[in-house]
C-alpha cells in the first residue's frame, strides 16, 4: 500500500503545518517569558516603570502647586472707613491687580488687627485714612502672599490717585530673606523620617513590634536634634525656639516613620509608594512652606493642613515667628496620622515582615540555599 499523500515518515500537511516555524517561534517565546517572569528582570522593569512614573508625577505636583502661584482669597484685615469712594475704589483696583478677591475683616482698631495678624487670622492690614492708605503686610505669615501685596498696592494707587504706603509689619528674620528654611528643614524630616523606617525594616528586621516603634521613636528624637543644631547652632540661618522646634521635628520624623511602618504592614515590599505619593508628592507642595496656601490651588491649599508635613510646616513656621499663639491644630493633625499608623502595625504586627520569628526564618532559608550551593560545587568539583 501506498503511504500518505504527505511522503513517508514526516507526518501529514496539517501536522508539519502545526511544528512549523510559527509553532517553534512561539514556543520559543513562551518560553522566553516563562524565563522572564521567574527572573530578576521581571521587577527590575516593573521598577523601572513605576521609578519614571513617580519621576513625571513628582516634577509636576510640585510644578502644578509652586510654579505659578496666584491668589485665592487673601484674609486681610481692614482698620477705619472702607465704605469711602476712595477705599472701595481703592480695594477694587487691587483686587484687579491681584486677579483675586480680599476676604476683608473689619477690626476697630490696629491693635486689634495687628493681633488677627498675630493669631494668623489674617495676611495684612489695610488702613483706610484722610491721607490716604496704609498697606502693613506680614513677610513672617507668608513671604509670597506678602510679595504679591506689595506688588498690588503702587498699582492700585495709581489707577485711583490714591496714596498708599506699604510696610512690612512681621519680616522674616535676615538669615531666611525668602522664608524657605522652615520648609526645608520640615521636608528633611519629613523624608529622613520615612527612609529611617525603611533602612530599619532592611537592616534591622528582627526587632519586634514595640521595638520597632522604639528605635522610630529615637529617629525621630536624634535626627530632630541634628536638624535644629545644623541650621540654628552651626549654620546660623534661623533663630529657632530650639526646645519647641526640636520636638515639631522629632513628632514630624516619627509620624513619617510610623506612616511608612503601616504602608509595610499592608503592603509589604511596595510600601515605597503609598508613602511616597502621600508624604512627597501631595503632601510637601500642599504644607504651605514654599508657597503659601492663599497661592496654592484651592483643593491643594485645604488638603494639605491635613497632611503631616503641612502640619509640620505650620507649626514650626509658628513656633518661630508667632510664638505666642500656637495652635494645637497641626500637632493634633501629626498625633492624629501618628496613632492611625501605630494602631494599623499593631493590630495586623503578624502581617509585618519583620519580627524575631521572621527573621530567624529568613536567615535559616539564607543559610539553606548556602549550604545547598556548597554541596553542589561539592558534587561538581572533581574527585
Amino acid at each position: 500500500m501506498t503511504g500518505s499523500s504527505g511522503g513517508s515518515g514526516g507526518g501529514t500537511r496539517d501536522d508539519r503545518a502545526a511544528h512549523g516555524p510559527a509553532h517553534g517561534r512561539r514556543r520559543a517565546v513562551m518560553e522566553w517569558l516563562d524565563q522572564f517572569r521567574n527572573s530578576p528582570f521581571l521587577p527590575a522593569t516593573v521598577l523601572l516603570l513605576i521609578l519614571s512614573a513617580m519621576a513625571g508625577l513628582f516634577a509636576g505636583s510640585y510644578t502644578y502647586a509652586m510654579a505659578n502661584p496666584t491668589p485665592h482669597q487673601i484674609p486681610t484685615a481692614v482698620v477705619g472707613s472702607s465704605s469711602t469712594p476712595a477705599a472701595e475704589s481703592f480695594t477694587r483696583a487691587m483686587e484687579k491687580a491681584l486677579n483675586t478677591s480680599l476676604r476683608t475683616r473689619t477690626y476697630d482698631s490696629d491693635a486689634a488687627a495687628r493681633h488677627a495678624v498675630e493669631e494668623q487670622e489674617v495676611f495684612a492690614i489695610l488702613t483706610f485714612r484722610r491721607a490716604g492708605v496704609t498697606l502693613n503686610v506680614a513677610g513672617a505669615a507668608g513671604a509670597s502672599v506678602a510679595e504679591v501685596l506689595t506688588e498690588a498696592a503702587p498699582k492700585a494707587a495709581r489707577a485711583t490717585g490714591v496714596p498708599v504706603r506699604v510696610s512690612d509689619i512681621k519680616p522674616l528674620q535676615k538669615g531666611d530673606p525668602r522664608g524657605l528654611a522652615l520648609f526645608y528643614i520640615s521636608l528633611a524630616a519629613v523624608i529622613v523620617g520615612f527612609i529611617g523606617a525603611i533602612q530599619l525594616s532592611v537592616h534591622a528586621k528582627g526587632l519586634d513590634p514595640a521595638e520597632r516603634i522604639g528605635f522610630i521613636a529615637a529617629n525621630g528624637l536624634l535626627g530632630g536634634f541634628a536638624i535644629a543644631a545644623v541650621v540654628d547652632w552651626q549654620l546660623g540661618a534661623i533663630d529657632l525656639p530650639f526646645a519647641e522646634s526640636w520636638s515639631i521635628l522629632a513628632f514630624t520624623m516619627f509620624t513619617s516613620g510610623m506612616v511608612f511602618t503601616m504602608f509595610n504592614t499592608l503592603l509589604g515590599r511596595w510600601a515605597m509608594l503609598p508613602t511616597w505619593g502621600l508624604m512627597v508628592l501631595l503632601g510637601n507642595p500642599s504644607s504651605g512652606g514654599a508657597v503659601s496656601w492663599p497661592l496654592l490651588p484651592s483643593l491643594i491649599g485645604h488638603v494639605g493642613r491635613w497632611l503631616p508635613p503641612g502640619a509640620s510646616v505650620n507649626a514650626q513656621h509658628t513656633a518661630v515667628y508667632f510664638g505666642e499663639s500656637q495652635h494645637a491644630f497641626p500637632f493634633l493633625v501629626l498625633a492624629g496620622w501618628a496613632l492611625l499608623s501605630i494602631v494599623v502595625f499593631w493590630s495586623w504586627r503578624h502581617r509585618h515582615p519583620g519580627g524575631r520569628a521572621t527573621a530567624t526564618a529568613d536567615e535559616d532559608r539564607d543559610e539553606g540555599k548556602d549550604r545547598d550551593e556548597d554541596e553542589g560545587r561539592g558534587e561538581g568539583s572533581p574527585a
